[in-house]
């Protein structure tokens, strides 16, 4: 450089260090990055930083803009994209490299980045600093749960998650990362919790997935979070390191960037779903591990993840529960009660794995309303009495909607023994007992008088229905009125269905043009018969 001949020898340390030395950083940067590397990208944007900043340090307005860098840099045919990137990684670690905006420049006296390193070097002694600051942004990460009701984040011990019924995710602790050893520290913890809580052993163990950080990975969320912690701590003592106000928004500046640095390595880093499964009864349980994918908080990813790939069932049908009960077989005789159902599906691990025990329910009410329930679903009783005398289901119901609840203490009996005892009991009641002394007078209403005509019961021909909805979940009240009244009034041969729907809005306020257009162009597009606004 012929351009340190004049300069005050208090550059040199800086050249060698921050600039172009054998040991320099942008020749450390380009030897760890090899799509820097390949145009030594980092040295020529120091170099062009140097040479346009260092005469001019007297200047008010200092620096040189990011796209004067580029320009300085770029050759034909080489993509200006890359040495962005260089100047990014200098700006974030380099000593003597200012930044203010979209100006850079070198000055004599080093930045409060070196400050930063050195504390964030020191972290590495002070563990327990960074694994609360990853506790805290997890924790506020999974207050989005999903489709889980809960979600278990860093337990200590398998003691800290409860046995209960509802699917939940369990994220382990950063001690416990995952890698396609053959046992993974990750997979020890998650079988550990799978098989007892605390000195007992697990019962619901279908209830439970486990959420693991990315053992490579850990490494890089590691050294973010010991950069923001370093940065944050700089501002929260910038008074007493006497801080001046450039130094202050350089600070802020490299906080927001490690901030941002810390949320995107936080999803890469939990990235593996770990979900036991088994195929049958007899099979050994086997560790499904799944990486995740996309934009969404960790629990609402790993929820549609497992969805997606069948490990989770957020909706179950009658006819797959029916062929459940049969297939393993969850039938206890000629019957199930309905909460020995609920505890086979939290518990085994060879039964679809569900959301909570109302996708059970529902598909239980689901298939007691079929009128195909004897080929694909079951009977419903309210209990089993057996004594001397008699062996019979109480309260049977079938092809009907019927509420069930998971604590119900009914039963699900087996569709052809419930249709043998409504038989017999539709026989016995149907059997008539005739005297066998004869009449005196056959006629009642006197001899040579005819009998009147017998009554006829006359059915209803019609139906109407009003029903208020509630605005803020139309879909689910108007999805609950078509099947448990709309469905059975279809189904009738001849059946001629009208459904309309009104809809009436108050606004003290007044309706903005902007919503009148839109509802107005909507309605029109929809073909409603009649629509409009009204002044008063």
């Amino acid at each position: 450089f012929e351009l340190t001949r004049y300069l005050s020898d208090n550059w040199a340390p800086i050249i060698e260090k921050d600039v172009d030395g054998p040991h320099s950083l942008p020749v450390t940067l380009d030897g760890e990055v090899p799509n820097l590397g390949k145009f030594a990208a980092c040295r020529r944007v120091a170099r062009t930083i140097y040479l346009g900043s260092a005469p001019l340090t007297a200047v008010a307005n200092r620096g040189m803009e990011d796209r004067r860098v580029k320009l300085g840099c770029v050759m034909p045919g080489e993509t200006p994209a890359v040495f962005g990137d260089a100047l990014r990684r200098l700006a974030g670690v380099a000593t003597y490299l200012y930044q203010d905006g979209a100006r850079y420049w070198y000055a004599t006296q080093p930045t409060v980045t070196k400050l930063a390193e050195d504390r964030a070097e020191q972290l590495k002694r002070d563990g327990d600093k960074v694994a609360q600051e990853m506790e805290r942004r997890l924790r506020k990460d999974l207050e989005r749960k999903g489709e889980f009701n809960r979600v278990h984040p860093l337990p200590a011990t398998s003691a800290d998650v409860p046995d209960d019924l509802d699917a939940r995710l369990v994220v382990l602790r950063p001690d416990y990362p995952y890698s396609k050893e053959a046992l993974s520290r990750a997979e020890q913890a998650a079988k550990e919790i799978l098989a007892n809580r605390g000195n007992a052993p697990r019962l619901y163990q279908n209830t439970l997935v486990f959420l693991a950080a990315d053992k490579n990975r850990l490494q890089d969320l590691d050294e973010a979070v010991r950069r923001y912690l370093a940065w944050q701590s700089i501002l929260e003592e910038k008074d007493i390191l006497d801080l001046s106000p450039h130094q202050v928004k350089q600070a802020e500046t490299q906080r927001t960037s490690a901030d941002g640095a810390v949320t995107a390595r936080l999803p890469e880093t939990y990235q593996w779903l770990l979900a036991p499964v088994q195929s049958s009864p007899q099979s050994a349980v086997e560790w499904s591990a799944v990486r995740l994918s996309g934009q969404d908080a960790l629990a609402v990813r790993a929820g549609k993840k497992l969805i997606n790939d069948e490990l989770l069932v957020a909706q179950l049908g009658p006819t797959t529960l029916r062929l459940e009960m049969d297939r393993i077989p969850l039938w206890r005789g000629d019957a199930v009660p309905i909460r020995q159902l609920v505890e086979d599906f939290a518990r085994y691990l060879y039964l679809p794995r569900l959301c909570d025990t109302s996708v059970l329910t529902n598909a239980i009410q689901r298939g007691l309303a079929l009128l195909t329930w004897t080929q694909d679903a079951f009977a419903y009783a309210e209990r089993y009495d057996k004594d001397k005398n008699t062996e019979r289901y109480r309260g049977l119901q079938s092809g009907q909607r019927i509420m069930i609840v998971a604590s119900d203490g009914g039963l699900l009996v087996r569709p052809e023994v419930a249709q043998r005892q409504m038989e017999a009991e539709s026989t016995a009641t149907s059997v008539t007992v005739v005297d066998p002394s004869p009449d005196p007078d056959p006629n009642p209403f006197g001899p040579g008088l005819p009998p009147p005509p017998p009554l006829v019961k006359m059915q209803p021909k019609r139906y109407y229905g009003r029903v208020a909805l509630d605005p803020q979940r139309t879909g689910r009240d108007a999805s609950r009125i078509a099947d448990e009244v709309i469905t059975h009034l279809v189904g009738l041969i001849g059946a001629n269905v009208t459904i309309t729907l009104e809809i009436e809005v108050d606004v003290p306020a007044g309706v903005p043009d902007t919503v009148v257009t839109i509802v107005t162009e909507n309605s029109r597009a929809l073909k409603f018969e009649n629509h409009g606004f009204e002044s008063e």
